[in-house]
């Protein structure tokens, strides 16, 4: 059976020690050679990148995140162990790990180190597709024969190149698609590598939990529980008429999908529709000013994130849930693009002054759509708000300084909410 070496990059016939650096860090599988379509997906990337910046929190529980009534954007392994999960709420983070150290997050370094990592993927092949800062797929079929390797050996000298010059750990998910590679990715993190091959797909997916299905979202799960699917078994029961006639157009790939089927082609340079952000609350909420700091910070990171993609948008987007499960969206077109918190918030703001009032509320989230270069962006004045040109001023000069001497260097008090 092909066997890998992760830390030499020999390959060899099956065995669990590497013969030439005699390390135990081996992948065996009878498919390693010649698969090509992998996952790679970052370690806790925020948390990862903010312990390599600054040494002394290697080895403490680290918390990316706003201040004690903020939410978790993520969190490092050691405080997962405790509990800690992302969009949990602070102060139920800080109960389960109160030696925790809270770091806000710092998007402009983040998105420096994802190009980073982007130029390294570059390097083997053109067919990548990232699906965030710190994820993406990549199609490595034919390009054994310009590097001389196979694909798996591409990947593991990968992710060594990320830890050697980037300080970033990452893992590996090897199939024959997408849908499967995305799976792989996560069965053995952190720094893991995992594989599943064509001829063990009906076998693996068989006793997993439908919850694996990427893209489905919370009504689609509520709906299969519903009709008794729990496991692929459970799915693979139901012919492709019953799954269509009962959950129309996705019955015909939720068909596919139950054989591990993902036709789906890496697509390189897939152009961004919307720039989001979004999370659930740990209890149902209808405070106004917890609301209103979660509101704030959500249009900060949508902002950062067009800032570092050099992107502006002319809608805003406010989703909300109620307890009860009820999904309600907003949307406001601007009268030119922007890229500017403030002028998110303020949209966001008055689209959520419009919703319902006195309900209680499990999700909120925020995004920009309708993108264009940021060129486009910012350059009408408001003649009705004549205090709009001083605080989009201040937010520049708030860009700058972070800039030079990071994120936490100047935060806004709407922020601490």
């Amino acid at each position: 059976m092909p066997a890998l070496c992760r830390d030499c990059l020999t390959l060899f016939d099956d065995g669990r020690r590497c013969p030439a650096c005699g390390r135990p860090r081996v992948i065996a599988h009878p498919e390693l050679a010649t698969l090509s379509i992998a996952h790679m997906d970052c370690d806790a990337f925020y948390a990862s990148v903010e312990k390599r910046d600054n040494p002394e929190l290697r080895d403490k529980p680290v918390i990316i995140g706003g201040g004690r009534r903020g939410v978790v954007s993520t969190a490092c392994y050691i405080a997962r162990i405790k509990g800690v999960r992302s969009a949990m709420p602070m102060f139920q983070a800080l109960k389960l790990c109160p030696e925790a150290v809270v770091v806000r997050g710092r998007m402009e370094v983040y998105a420096e180190t994802s190009r980073a990592i982007r130029a390294m993927m570059e390097d083997l092949t053109p067919a990548i597709e990232p699906l965030s800062l710190d994820e993406a797929f990549l199609d490595l079929t034919g390009t054994a024969r310009l590097h001389g390797r196979p694909p798996a050996v591409l990947l593991a000298g990968l992710v060594k190149r990320m830890q050697s010059e980037l300080g970033i750990t990452g893992s590996i998910g090897l199939s024959h698609n997408k849908f499967l590679a995305k799976i792989a990715s996560d069965l053995d993190k952190p720094q893991g590598f995992s594989v599943i091959g064509k001829a063990e797909t009906a076998e693996f997916l068989a006793d997993k939990t439908v919850r694996l299905l990427w893209g489905i979202g919370d009504a689609g799960q509520r709906a299969l529980d519903a009709a008794g699917i729990r496991t692929f078994a459970d799915l693979r029961r139901w012919d492709e008429a019953a799954l269509t006639a009962r959950f129309g157009v996705l019955g015909l790939r939720l068909a596919q999908l139950s054989r591990g089927e993902d036709a789906r082609r890496v697509t390189a340079n897939r152009r961004v529709k919307s720039i989001s952000n979004e999370t659930t609350f740990f209890e149902d909420t209808d405070d106004p000013d917890l609301l209103d700091g979660h509101l704030w910070r959500m249009a900060e990171k949508v902002a950062d994130r067009a800032k570092a993609k050099d992107m502006a948008g002319r809608t805003v987007t406010l989703k909300l849930k109620k307890a009860d499960f009820t999904l309600l969206t907003r949307r406001q077109t601007l009268p030119e693009p922007t890229q500017m918190a403030d002028r998110l918030y303020r949209a966001a703001r008055a689209l959520m002054d419009q919703a319902a009032k006195g309900a209680a509320y499990r999700l909120l989230g925020v995004g920009l759509s309708d993108l264009v270069s940021a060129a486009l962006a910012d350059r009408e004045g408001n003649l009705l708000d004549p205090g709009e040109a001083g605080r989009l001023g201040a937010e520049r000069a708030a860009d700058r300084i972070r800039a030079k001497f990071g994120h936490d260097a100047i935060v806004k008090g709407r922020a601490l909410r």
